[in-house]
């Protein structure tokens, strides 16, 4: 993703969106109720809607050693360590939480805040050790299609949604397998209507431009979400948890 635009006098941050991505972190979706679940959208070729919004599987930091995504990052010279014993930088929510910290729009108060929370919750109540929360695979049947006799089985993923109260912003958090290990992670994304998005033409109505970007405004209106989203990483897992208090360490320093 590229570079974010930061302007230092409106204390305003403009999050570039390509919306012609297929696969990958950004992606536009459809439905037609906040709980619904969302179709992926071939904007090319079907164009956009009221009914579209925008799923990010939003970051909070990067690997240093990760030289092409650090140069995303617009503060590449902070320093953590993570859960994971690799040093990292502050990019996307911390990214934008570091500015408005500066700003004075974030007061040092309501990060110390956020610390407080995250050290009252005992590990067992973290969402990845939340027994109730656990992918649901149904007793297979058998079941015959075209002449083959296949063992038939649902798989039911367990997602909470949040809805930012003033806002038409809700989060997901989706409990899927681990993409390179046994067991299951909790996965967090940011979702908001096509509308919130600010482009040169109007997207209702019309096709996307090939490798089209529009903005996402991030303002001192809307920032309260994001310090909530970085409260609610930390609710994830343990490694979250560790991460998200040296993220705060590091926009105190």
């Amino acid at each position: 993703m590229p570079r974010i635009l930061i302007e230092e006098q409106g204390h305003k941050i403009e999050v570039p969106i390509l919306l012609t991505a297929v696969s990958g972190k950004i992606r536009v979706k459809n439905r037609s109720i906040v709980n619904e679940y969302g179709t992926p959208v071939a904007v090319r070729r079907d164009g956009f809607a009221l009914s579209n919004y925008v799923e990010w599987q939003i970051g909070y930091d990067v690997v240093k050693k990760e030289v092409e995504k650090l140069a995303e990052s617009s503060l590449p010279d902070t320093e953590f360590i993570g859960a994971n014993g690799k040093t990292k930088a502050l990019y996307e929510l911390s990214e934008y939480i570091w500015y408005f910290y500066k700003w004075g729009i974030i007061e040092k108060r309501d990060l110390e805040e956020v610390v407080n929370y995250l050290n009252s919750i005992p590990d067992n109540n973290l969402i990845d050790n939340n027994s109730e929360l656990q992918i649901d695979r149904s007793h297979p049947m058998a079941k015959s299609i075209n002449g083959f006799d296949f063992e038939y089985t649902q798989v039911k993923y367990p997602l909470l949604m949040h809805k930012f109260h003033g806002y038409e912003i809700v989060t997901e958090i989706k409990i899927t397998e681990k993409q390179y290990a046994v067991g299951t992670q909790p996965m967090l994304y940011l979702c908001f209507p096509i509308t919130e998005l600010k482009t040169q033409n109007n997207l209702i109505g019309r096709t996307a431009n090939a490798k089209e970007v529009a903005n996402f405004e991030i303002t001192e209106n809307n920032i309260s979400v994001f310090l909530e989203m970085l409260k609610m990483f930390g609710i994830l897992s343990n490694g979250h948890k560790h991460d998200v208090l040296q993220i705060i360490n590091t926009i105190l320093l």
